[in-house]
């Protein structure tokens, strides 16, 4: 392997590793982060068929 696919390969494989370790860092850290979900009610046009007749 040459020496610039060496610094490539070490950049990308960092970024991923940096990228990967970040998200684990937020999602584990955000408190009560569950409080904020919000579902979504969908309500189709056979739903109001269903409740109608």
């Amino acid at each position: 392997m040459t020496t610039a696919g060496f610094l490539v390969m070490l950049f990308s494989v960092g970024t991923v590793t940096t990228l990967f370790s970040w998200c684990i860092w937020k999602v584990l850290s955000t408190p009560r982060e569950t409080e904020k979900i919000h579902g979504v009610e969908f309500q189709t046009p056979d739903m109001d068929r269903d409740r109608d007749g």
